[in-house]
């Protein structure tokens, strides 16, 4: 994550050839979406490397808290942008497909900034500690805090997998953390402090408090959403339902038990039932030969109650 020198566009060549690999049908919309959003601020990014890098000097001392929505999408050089993409791709594909669109989406906005704002935290820490400016100086920038998040999350969603690192298998419950030590030992420059928040950042999620209050904000954002309150008709699983108005939804229930008689037509619908039954055994049970409930009224008794139901629906 650390700024390097750009190289020609090698990387950006890479990973074009990388996506029409896999291509472009089989990447779901969000992760085509950050794929372009971090191609889209190599070619034009918002300002020089050393405006956008995150630090604590610049953000916390100088009070530049836009690097932190900037940082995560520029990229050093080209092949820092190719790799990182490379390794974001595989990973949410599999992560999107899980989780849906919508919730990876959310995921990966919270992750951007909470990224950021975990290595502030951790080169804060670091400066106290050694009583040195070194750590409060180290800027930052890449998408690679991130993957380590998406990392985490993976490894968590697929738990008895192997990643294979160097060639050796590794279970999916050490891999982050091995990639994190074999990165910045294979690679100098790297920011071990950036990718170390991002690992501390997916175990918020997977263990901590974050996906719970992530999920409780996404509640309380639908609950508003739904005002003023319609009737809802569920249609399983898939959470796909139907909304109407009360009224309209009472009529269609109502129709689908008179089917769609007129009252007149109900109670003339009602006497010939009732005078079916009457006709078998005189309302006895045709099981037992006894009264259903117990009753047994007289044919005499029996017209007198139709005479004065009529009269009270009239």
């Amino acid at each position: 994550m650390r700024g390097r020198q750009r190289s020609p566009h090698l990387g950006l060549l890479l990973l074009f050839f990388k996506l029409y690999q896999v291509g472009l049908e089989n990447i779901p919309p969000v992760t085509l979406a950050m794929l372009g959003l971090n191609t889209y601020f190599f070619l034009l990014p918002a300002a020089e490397l050393n405006k956008v890098c995150l630090s604590v000097h610049q953000v916390y001392n100088m009070g530049e808290w836009l690097r932190l929505f900037l940082s995560p999408f520029h990229h050093a050089d080209s092949m820092h942008l190719y790799f990182n993409m490379a390794s974001f791709l595989i990973k949410s594909i599999r992560l999107e497909s899980l989780l849906g669109s919508t919730w990876f989406a959310s995921i990966l906005a919270i992750f951007s900034l909470l990224t950021g704002v975990v290595y502030l935290a951790l080169e804060l820490g670091l400066t106290y500690l050694t009583q040195e400016e070194t750590p409060s100086m180290a800027c930052a920038v890449g998408f690679s805090g991130v993957i380590f998040a998406l990392k985490v999350l993976n490894n968590h969603y697929h738990p008895g997998s192997v990643t294979y690192l160097l060639g050796f298998p590794i279970s999916n419950r050490y891999a982050s953390w091995v990639e994190l030590i074999l990165i910045h030992i294979t690679t100098p420059g790297t920011s071990f402090v950036g990718h170390l928040a991002g690992i501390l950042v997916g175990l918020l999620y997977t263990t901590g408090p974050l996906k719970k209050v992530m999920e409780m904000c996404a509640g309380m954002m639908s609950s508003n959403t739904l005002m003023p309150r319609t009737s809802f008709k569920s249609s399983g699983c898939s959470g796909r339902h139907s909304v109407g108005s009360r009224s309209t939804m009472d009529k269609r229930s109502s129709s689908r038990y008179t089917s769609g008689m007129t009252e007149e037509d109900q109670l003339a619908a009602a006497i010939r039932d009732s005078l079916r039954d009457t006709g078998r055994h005189r309302g006895d049970s045709p099981l037992t030969g006894h009264p259903p409930y117990g009753i047994r009224l007289t044919d005499k008794e029996l017209r007198a109650r139709r005479l004065m139901r009529l009269d009270g629906l009239l």
